[in-house]
Protein backbone atom coordinates (compact mmCIF):
# COMPACT_ATOMS: atom_id res chain seq x y z
CA UNK A 1 0.00 0.00 0.00
CA UNK A 2 1.36 3.67 -0.88
CA UNK A 3 2.49 5.11 2.03
CA UNK A 4 -0.03 8.45 3.24
CA UNK A 5 1.75 11.77 4.30
CA UNK A 6 -0.55 14.91 5.67
CA UNK A 7 0.23 18.11 5.97
CA UNK A 8 -0.72 19.90 8.86
CA UNK A 9 -0.58 23.64 11.02
CA UNK A 10 -2.21 26.56 11.35
CA UNK A 11 -3.80 28.75 8.67
CA UNK A 12 -1.82 30.64 6.44
CA UNK A 13 1.79 29.07 6.33
CA UNK A 14 1.63 27.75 3.00
CA UNK A 15 0.24 23.73 3.10
CA UNK A 16 -1.68 24.11 -0.34
CA UNK A 17 1.22 25.23 -1.95
CA UNK A 18 3.26 22.88 -0.55
CA UNK A 19 0.70 20.27 -1.14
CA UNK A 20 0.83 21.10 -4.65
CA UNK A 21 4.49 21.12 -4.95
CA UNK A 22 3.97 17.14 -3.42
CA UNK A 23 1.37 16.31 -6.00
CA UNK A 24 2.84 18.46 -8.48
CA UNK A 25 -0.58 19.70 -9.45
CA UNK A 26 -1.36 16.50 -11.13
CA UNK A 27 -4.73 15.89 -12.84
CA UNK A 28 -4.71 12.85 -11.27
CA UNK A 29 -5.76 14.65 -8.03
CA UNK A 30 -8.65 13.65 -6.41
CA UNK A 31 -9.76 16.98 -4.69
CA UNK A 32 -12.36 17.64 -2.11
CA UNK A 33 -15.03 14.48 -1.95
CA UNK A 34 -18.45 17.30 -1.20
CA UNK A 35 -19.65 16.63 1.93
CA UNK A 36 -17.08 14.34 3.33
CA UNK A 37 -13.89 15.87 3.52
CA UNK A 38 -14.72 19.41 4.10
CA UNK A 39 -11.00 20.55 4.83
CA UNK A 40 -9.22 17.70 3.20
CA UNK A 41 -7.41 17.02 0.12
CA UNK A 42 -6.07 13.91 -1.62
CA UNK A 43 -3.51 13.75 -4.55
CA UNK A 44 -0.67 11.38 -5.51
CA UNK A 45 2.93 12.01 -5.22
CA UNK A 46 5.62 10.55 -6.99
CA UNK A 47 9.73 10.47 -6.26
CA UNK A 48 11.32 8.34 -8.61
CA UNK A 49 9.63 4.89 -8.43
CA UNK A 50 8.13 5.65 -5.26
CA UNK A 51 4.52 6.71 -5.15
CA UNK A 52 2.70 8.31 -2.00
CA UNK A 53 -0.49 9.50 -0.88
CA UNK A 54 -1.26 13.46 0.11
CA UNK A 55 -3.39 14.72 2.27
CA UNK A 56 -3.50 18.64 2.80
CA UNK A 57 -5.53 19.55 5.86
CA UNK A 58 -7.49 22.97 6.83
CA UNK A 59 -5.56 25.14 9.16
CA UNK A 60 -6.48 24.62 13.18
CA UNK A 61 -7.97 26.92 14.64
CA UNK A 62 -7.46 27.32 18.42
CA UNK A 63 -10.44 29.10 20.64
CA UNK A 64 -10.79 31.62 23.29
CA UNK A 65 -13.02 28.59 25.30
CA UNK A 66 -10.47 25.60 25.11
CA UNK A 67 -7.39 24.22 23.75
CA UNK A 68 -6.49 23.30 20.06
CA UNK A 69 -6.93 19.47 20.96
CA UNK A 70 -10.61 19.82 22.14
CA UNK A 71 -11.66 22.15 19.22
CA UNK A 72 -9.59 20.46 15.94
CA UNK A 73 -11.63 20.10 13.16
CA UNK A 74 -12.64 16.51 12.93
CA UNK A 75 -11.41 15.89 9.20
CA UNK A 76 -7.92 17.30 10.60
CA UNK A 77 -7.72 14.52 13.21
CA UNK A 78 -8.50 12.13 10.92
CA UNK A 79 -5.93 12.63 8.39
CA UNK A 80 -3.65 12.56 11.54
CA UNK A 81 -4.97 9.18 12.14
CA UNK A 82 -4.97 8.18 8.33
CA UNK A 83 -1.17 9.33 7.79
CA UNK A 84 1.85 7.19 7.82
CA UNK A 85 3.96 10.73 8.30
CA UNK A 86 3.11 14.11 9.43
CA UNK A 87 4.87 16.85 7.97
CA UNK A 88 4.05 19.93 10.24
CA UNK A 89 4.10 23.27 8.55
CA UNK A 90 5.18 26.41 10.10
CA UNK A 91 6.25 29.58 9.18
CA UNK A 92 9.68 31.19 9.47
CA UNK A 93 9.30 34.44 9.21
CA UNK A 94 6.49 35.08 11.48
CA UNK A 95 8.09 32.43 14.29
CA UNK A 96 6.94 30.61 16.46
CA UNK A 97 3.59 30.91 17.95
CA UNK A 98 1.33 29.40 20.65
CA UNK A 99 -1.20 27.58 17.81
CA UNK A 100 2.30 25.93 17.01
CA UNK A 101 2.96 25.01 20.58
CA UNK A 102 -0.43 23.39 20.90
CA UNK A 103 -0.58 21.70 17.41
CA UNK A 104 3.04 20.11 17.87
CA UNK A 105 1.43 18.99 21.98
CA UNK A 106 -0.83 17.32 20.02
CA UNK A 107 1.11 15.92 17.66
CA UNK A 108 3.41 14.51 20.15
CA UNK A 109 0.41 12.13 21.63
CA UNK A 110 -0.38 10.51 18.30
CA UNK A 111 3.04 8.34 18.09
CA UNK A 112 3.61 9.41 14.42
CA UNK A 113 6.71 10.26 12.49
CA UNK A 114 6.80 13.71 12.13
CA UNK A 115 8.77 16.50 10.60
CA UNK A 116 8.90 20.39 10.59
CA UNK A 117 8.73 21.89 7.59
CA UNK A 118 9.92 25.84 8.51
CA UNK A 119 8.33 27.17 5.23
CA UNK A 120 9.08 30.54 3.70
CA UNK A 121 12.59 29.68 3.99
CA UNK A 122 13.90 31.05 0.72
CA UNK A 123 17.85 32.46 1.40
CA UNK A 124 16.94 31.75 4.95
CA UNK A 125 18.77 27.97 4.75
CA UNK A 126 20.94 29.10 7.32
CA UNK A 127 19.52 31.58 9.38
CA UNK A 128 19.27 31.51 12.98
CA UNK A 129 15.67 31.79 13.07
CA UNK A 130 15.90 28.33 12.59
CA UNK A 131 16.54 27.43 16.11
CA UNK A 132 13.66 28.60 17.56
CA UNK A 133 11.82 26.03 16.14
CA UNK A 134 13.70 23.09 17.83
CA UNK A 135 11.89 24.14 21.07
CA UNK A 136 9.05 22.12 19.94
CA UNK A 137 10.91 18.77 20.82
CA UNK A 138 10.37 17.13 17.41
CA UNK A 139 14.12 17.24 15.72
CA UNK A 140 15.98 19.11 13.17
CA UNK A 141 13.59 21.88 11.26
CA UNK A 142 13.46 21.76 7.51
CA UNK A 143 14.10 24.96 5.57
CA UNK A 144 11.81 24.65 2.87
CA UNK A 145 9.89 27.24 0.25
CA UNK A 146 6.79 25.95 -0.70
CA UNK A 147 6.29 29.05 -3.11
CA UNK A 148 9.79 28.35 -5.42
CA UNK A 149 9.63 24.88 -4.50
CA UNK A 150 13.05 24.87 -2.50
CA UNK A 151 13.61 21.56 -0.16
CA UNK A 152 11.05 19.86 -0.95
CA UNK A 153 12.34 17.17 -2.16
CA UNK A 154 15.14 16.71 0.36
CA UNK A 155 11.44 16.80 2.76
CA UNK A 156 9.85 14.35 1.20
CA UNK A 157 12.40 11.77 1.20
CA UNK A 158 12.40 12.40 5.27
CA UNK A 159 9.09 11.44 5.24
CA UNK A 160 9.36 8.71 3.21
CA UNK A 161 12.89 7.38 4.62
CA UNK A 162 10.84 4.80 6.93
CA UNK A 163 8.86 2.52 4.27
CA UNK A 164 10.49 -0.10 2.39
CA UNK A 165 9.10 0.31 -1.32
CA UNK A 166 8.70 -2.90 -2.93
CA UNK A 167 6.92 -3.60 -6.31
CA UNK A 168 3.17 -3.33 -5.84
CA UNK A 169 1.97 -3.80 -9.29
CA UNK A 170 -1.07 -5.89 -8.96
CA UNK A 171 -0.12 -9.67 -9.04
CA UNK A 172 -1.51 -10.96 -12.55
CA UNK A 173 -0.50 -14.83 -12.66
CA UNK A 174 -2.87 -17.34 -14.14
CA UNK A 175 -4.18 -18.84 -10.75
CA UNK A 176 -3.66 -16.73 -8.30
CA UNK A 177 -6.49 -14.59 -6.55
CA UNK A 178 -8.58 -11.73 -8.17
CA UNK A 179 -8.06 -8.84 -5.62
CA UNK A 180 -11.18 -6.97 -5.63
CA UNK A 181 -11.83 -3.89 -4.82
CA UNK A 182 -15.86 -2.32 -3.33
CA UNK A 183 -15.47 1.38 -3.80
CA UNK A 184 -17.98 3.77 -3.31
CA UNK A 185 -19.79 6.33 -0.84
CA UNK A 186 -21.01 5.76 2.00
CA UNK A 187 -24.21 4.47 2.78
CA UNK A 188 -24.71 3.22 -1.25
CA UNK A 189 -24.55 -0.29 0.66
CA UNK A 190 -21.24 -1.30 0.50
CA UNK A 191 -21.34 -3.10 3.66
CA UNK A 192 -24.73 -4.77 2.67
CA UNK A 193 -23.17 -6.17 -0.38
CA UNK A 194 -20.10 -8.21 0.81
CA UNK A 195 -22.10 -9.14 4.07
CA UNK A 196 -24.56 -10.82 1.27
CA UNK A 197 -21.47 -12.40 -0.32
CA UNK A 198 -19.88 -13.65 2.52
CA UNK A 199 -23.03 -15.18 3.81
CA UNK A 200 -24.22 -16.75 0.44
CA UNK A 201 -20.98 -18.41 -0.48
CA UNK A 202 -20.55 -19.80 3.26
CA UNK A 203 -17.16 -18.81 3.61
CA UNK A 204 -14.60 -19.29 5.83
CA UNK A 205 -12.55 -15.77 5.75
CA UNK A 206 -9.76 -14.57 8.15
CA UNK A 207 -8.39 -10.93 8.93
CA UNK A 208 -5.36 -10.35 7.11
CA UNK A 209 -3.61 -7.38 8.41
CA UNK A 210 -1.60 -4.91 5.73
CA UNK A 211 -0.49 -1.79 7.40
CA UNK A 212 -0.76 0.36 10.30
CA UNK A 213 -4.24 0.75 9.44
CA UNK A 214 -5.16 -2.56 9.42
CA UNK A 215 -6.60 -2.30 6.40
CA UNK A 216 -7.42 -6.02 5.43
CA UNK A 217 -8.21 -8.68 2.68
CA UNK A 218 -10.58 -11.33 3.12
CA UNK A 219 -9.98 -14.68 0.44
CA UNK A 220 -13.31 -16.30 -0.33
CA UNK A 221 -13.68 -18.70 -3.72
CA UNK A 222 -16.89 -19.03 -6.00
CA UNK A 223 -17.29 -21.65 -8.38
CA UNK A 224 -13.53 -22.56 -8.23
CA UNK A 225 -12.38 -19.18 -8.41
CA UNK A 226 -10.25 -17.41 -6.07
CA UNK A 227 -10.81 -13.97 -5.35
CA UNK A 228 -9.48 -11.38 -2.39
CA UNK A 229 -11.40 -8.90 -1.25
CA UNK A 230 -10.08 -5.73 -0.12
CA UNK A 231 -11.61 -3.95 2.39
CA UNK A 232 -13.18 -0.29 1.89
CA UNK A 233 -16.58 -0.89 4.11
CA UNK A 234 -14.57 -0.85 7.75
CA UNK A 235 -14.96 -4.60 8.01
CA UNK A 236 -13.46 -6.30 10.65
CA UNK A 237 -14.44 -9.51 12.63
CA UNK A 238 -16.37 -9.68 15.91
CA UNK A 239 -15.72 -13.21 17.08
CA UNK A 240 -15.96 -15.86 14.13
CA UNK A 241 -18.94 -13.47 12.66
CA UNK A 242 -17.77 -10.16 10.50
CA UNK A 243 -19.68 -7.19 11.07
CA UNK A 244 -19.16 -4.84 8.49
CA UNK A 245 -19.62 -1.18 9.65
CA UNK A 246 -20.26 1.62 7.04
CA UNK A 247 -17.21 3.69 7.89
CA UNK A 248 -15.90 5.82 4.91
CA UNK A 249 -12.02 6.34 4.49
CA UNK A 250 -10.91 8.46 1.80
CA UNK A 251 -6.86 7.38 1.97
CA UNK A 252 -8.32 3.64 2.40
CA UNK A 253 -10.45 3.42 -0.37
CA UNK A 254 -7.57 5.12 -2.56
CA UNK A 255 -5.14 2.24 -1.47
CA UNK A 256 -7.45 -0.45 -1.90
CA UNK A 257 -8.12 0.60 -5.40
CA UNK A 258 -4.34 0.80 -6.08
CA UNK A 259 -4.05 -2.64 -4.65
CA UNK A 260 -6.88 -4.03 -6.76
CA UNK A 261 -6.73 -5.94 -10.07
CA UNK A 262 -10.57 -5.11 -10.61
CA UNK A 263 -12.65 -2.61 -8.84
CA UNK A 264 -16.71 -2.70 -8.37
CA UNK A 265 -17.87 1.05 -8.54
CA UNK A 266 -20.76 0.58 -6.53
CA UNK A 267 -23.63 3.54 -6.89
CA UNK A 268 -26.93 4.15 -5.70
CA UNK A 269 -29.99 4.01 -7.63
CA UNK A 270 -32.19 6.41 -5.25
CA UNK A 271 -29.48 9.08 -5.07
CA UNK A 272 -28.23 9.07 -8.93
CA UNK A 273 -24.81 9.95 -9.45
CA UNK A 274 -22.66 12.36 -7.38
CA UNK A 275 -19.95 14.60 -7.81
CA UNK A 276 -17.93 12.05 -5.33
CA UNK A 277 -18.88 8.86 -7.65
CA UNK A 278 -17.21 10.79 -10.44
CA UNK A 279 -14.21 11.69 -8.20
CA UNK A 280 -13.72 8.08 -7.58
CA UNK A 281 -14.16 6.67 -10.74
CA UNK A 282 -11.70 9.32 -11.90
CA UNK A 283 -9.14 7.63 -9.36
CA UNK A 284 -9.89 3.94 -10.33
CA UNK A 285 -9.61 5.33 -14.09
CA UNK A 286 -6.08 7.04 -13.46
CA UNK A 287 -5.02 4.15 -11.22
CA UNK A 288 -5.43 1.64 -14.61
CA UNK A 289 -7.67 -0.57 -13.05
CA UNK A 290 -10.79 -2.85 -14.26
CA UNK A 291 -13.79 -1.73 -13.22
CA UNK A 292 -16.81 -2.65 -12.94
CA UNK A 293 -20.36 -0.30 -12.42
CA UNK A 294 -23.02 -1.81 -10.06
CA UNK A 295 -25.97 -0.08 -9.21
CA UNK A 296 -27.74 -1.33 -6.04
CA UNK A 297 -31.12 -0.38 -4.92
CA UNK A 298 -32.19 -0.67 -8.16
CA UNK A 299 -35.67 -2.38 -7.13
CA UNK A 300 -36.37 1.09 -4.96
CA UNK A 301 -36.79 3.46 -8.10
CA UNK A 302 -38.93 3.60 -10.49
CA UNK A 303 -39.14 3.44 -14.27
CA UNK A 304 -38.86 7.35 -14.93
CA UNK A 305 -35.73 7.35 -12.14
CA UNK A 306 -33.74 4.36 -13.60
CA UNK A 307 -34.18 6.33 -17.41
CA UNK A 308 -32.74 9.63 -16.08
CA UNK A 309 -29.75 7.45 -14.03
CA UNK A 310 -29.11 5.46 -16.87
CA UNK A 311 -28.61 9.08 -18.81
CA UNK A 312 -26.83 10.44 -16.06
CA UNK A 313 -23.66 6.97 -16.02
CA UNK A 314 -23.50 7.72 -19.62
CA UNK A 315 -23.19 11.34 -19.41
CA UNK A 316 -21.09 11.78 -15.51
CA UNK A 317 -18.91 8.89 -16.10
CA UNK A 318 -18.56 9.06 -20.08
CA UNK A 319 -15.00 8.03 -19.21
CA UNK A 320 -15.84 4.53 -18.23
CA UNK A 321 -18.19 3.73 -20.94
CA UNK A 322 -15.83 0.65 -21.59
CA UNK A 323 -17.08 -0.76 -18.04
CA UNK A 324 -20.38 -2.87 -18.03
CA UNK A 325 -22.80 -1.45 -15.68
CA UNK A 326 -24.84 -4.04 -13.90
CA UNK A 327 -27.86 -3.41 -11.92
CA UNK A 328 -28.53 -5.00 -8.14
CA UNK A 329 -30.43 -5.30 -5.13
CA UNK A 330 -27.68 -6.39 -2.21
CA UNK A 331 -30.61 -6.83 0.25
CA UNK A 332 -32.53 -9.17 -1.99
CA UNK A 333 -29.66 -10.29 -3.61
CA UNK A 334 -30.57 -9.71 -7.06
CA UNK A 335 -28.68 -9.68 -9.97
CA UNK A 336 -25.36 -11.03 -8.17
CA UNK A 337 -24.42 -13.55 -10.51
CA UNK A 338 -24.09 -11.48 -13.42
CA UNK A 339 -21.89 -9.06 -11.27
CA UNK A 340 -19.22 -11.87 -10.58
CA UNK A 341 -19.03 -13.34 -14.37
CA UNK A 342 -18.79 -9.20 -15.11
CA UNK A 343 -16.06 -9.21 -12.45
CA UNK A 344 -14.04 -12.02 -14.00
CA UNK A 345 -14.45 -11.06 -17.69
CA UNK A 346 -13.02 -7.64 -16.85
CA UNK A 347 -10.12 -9.37 -14.89
CA UNK A 348 -9.45 -11.30 -18.01
CA UNK A 349 -9.67 -8.28 -20.36
CA UNK A 350 -6.88 -6.48 -18.13
CA UNK A 351 -4.49 -9.50 -18.14
CA UNK A 352 -4.74 -10.65 -21.62
CA UNK A 353 -2.39 -11.18 -23.96
CA UNK A 354 -2.05 -9.87 -27.42
CA UNK A 355 0.43 -11.27 -29.62
CA UNK A 356 2.37 -8.70 -32.09
CA UNK A 357 1.86 -10.26 -35.30
CA UNK A 358 -2.43 -9.92 -34.38
CA UNK A 359 -1.88 -6.28 -33.03
CA UNK A 360 0.25 -5.12 -36.07
CA UNK A 361 -2.26 -6.91 -39.02
CA UNK A 362 -5.10 -4.69 -36.53
CA UNK A 363 -2.87 -1.63 -36.87
CA UNK A 364 -2.21 -2.23 -40.98
CA UNK A 365 -5.78 -2.99 -41.13
CA UNK A 366 -6.89 0.02 -39.78
CA UNK A 367 -4.58 2.63 -41.34
CA UNK A 368 -6.10 0.49 -44.60
CA UNK A 369 -9.48 1.61 -43.78
CA UNK A 370 -8.59 5.27 -42.42
CA UNK A 371 -5.38 6.42 -43.15
CA UNK A 372 -4.14 8.97 -40.06
CA UNK A 373 -4.95 12.81 -40.47
CA UNK A 374 -2.22 14.40 -42.61
CA UNK A 375 0.13 17.44 -40.11
CA UNK A 376 1.45 19.76 -42.58
CA UNK A 377 4.14 18.34 -44.74
CA UNK A 378 3.94 14.62 -42.98
CA UNK A 379 1.37 12.00 -42.61
CA UNK A 380 2.23 9.36 -39.40
CA UNK A 381 2.89 6.11 -40.61
CA UNK A 382 2.20 3.45 -38.28
CA UNK A 383 4.61 0.42 -39.18
CA UNK A 384 3.57 -1.63 -36.57
CA UNK A 385 2.30 -2.77 -32.62
CA UNK A 386 3.46 -5.13 -29.55
CA UNK A 387 1.50 -4.88 -26.05
CA UNK A 388 3.76 -3.76 -23.46
CA UNK A 389 2.01 -4.11 -20.27
CA UNK A 390 -1.23 -5.43 -18.36
CA UNK A 391 -3.71 -4.50 -16.16
CA UNK A 392 -4.23 -2.44 -17.67
CA UNK A 393 -3.67 -3.52 -21.51
CA UNK A 394 -0.63 -1.14 -23.05
CA UNK A 395 -0.50 -1.23 -26.60
CA UNK A 396 2.82 0.36 -28.26
CA UNK A 397 2.52 1.47 -31.83
CA UNK A 398 5.85 2.31 -33.69
CA UNK A 399 6.11 4.34 -36.88
CA UNK A 400 7.35 7.82 -38.11
CA UNK A 401 5.87 11.10 -37.37
CA UNK A 402 3.40 9.92 -34.78
CA UNK A 403 3.26 12.77 -32.46
CA UNK A 404 0.76 13.97 -35.31
CA UNK A 405 -1.71 10.89 -34.25
CA UNK A 406 -4.80 12.54 -32.97
CA UNK A 407 -6.21 11.56 -30.28
CA UNK A 408 -9.25 10.90 -32.25
CA UNK A 409 -7.37 8.18 -34.42
CA UNK A 410 -5.97 6.53 -31.32
CA UNK A 411 -9.97 6.00 -30.34
CA UNK A 412 -10.66 4.70 -33.73
CA UNK A 413 -7.43 1.82 -33.01
CA UNK A 414 -8.85 1.23 -29.26
CA UNK A 415 -12.35 0.59 -30.71
CA UNK A 416 -10.72 -2.09 -33.13
CA UNK A 417 -8.04 -4.18 -31.00
CA UNK A 418 -11.58 -3.48 -28.19
CA UNK A 419 -13.94 -5.30 -30.38
CA UNK A 420 -10.94 -8.07 -31.47
CA UNK A 421 -9.76 -9.34 -28.22
CA UNK A 422 -13.08 -8.74 -26.83
CA UNK A 423 -11.61 -6.48 -23.77
CA UNK A 424 -14.78 -5.02 -21.64
CA UNK A 425 -14.08 -3.75 -18.31
CA UNK A 426 -10.39 -2.32 -18.52
CA UNK A 427 -9.12 1.05 -20.04
CA UNK A 428 -6.69 0.37 -22.91
CA UNK A 429 -3.72 2.63 -22.85
CA UNK A 430 -2.34 3.12 -26.94
CA UNK A 431 1.37 4.21 -26.68
CA UNK A 432 3.13 5.80 -29.94
CA UNK A 433 6.86 5.69 -30.33
CA UNK A 434 8.63 7.54 -33.49
CA UNK A 435 11.49 6.51 -34.80
CA UNK A 436 14.23 8.86 -35.59
CA UNK A 437 13.94 10.86 -38.60
CA UNK A 438 17.25 9.71 -40.34
CA UNK A 439 16.62 13.64 -42.36
CA UNK A 440 16.02 15.55 -39.02
CA UNK A 441 18.00 18.65 -39.33
CA UNK A 442 19.30 18.06 -42.77
CA UNK A 443 18.98 21.16 -44.99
Amino acid sequence: MKPVIAIVGRPNVGKSTLFNRMTKSRDAIVADFAGLTRDRHYGDGRIGDREFIVVDTGGFEPTSDSGIVKEMAKQTRQAVAEADAVIFVVDIRAGLSAQDHDIARYLRTVGKTVLIAANKAEGMVDSPLLGEFYELGMGEPHPISSAHGQGIRSLTEAALAHFDFVDEEPETEEGSPIRLAVAGRPNVGKSTLINTWLGEERLVAFDMPGTTRDAITVPFERNGQKFELIDTAGLRRKGKVFEAIEKFSVVKTLQAIADANVVLLLLDATQGVSEQDAHIAGYILESGRAVVIAVNKWDAVDDYQKQLLQRSIEQRLAFLKFAPVMNISAIKRQGLGPVWKAIADAHASATRKMPTPVLTRLLLEAVEHQTPQRAGMFRPKLRYAHQGGMNPPIVVVHGNSLEHVTDAYKRFLEGRIREHFKLTGTPLRIEMRSGKNPFDGKG
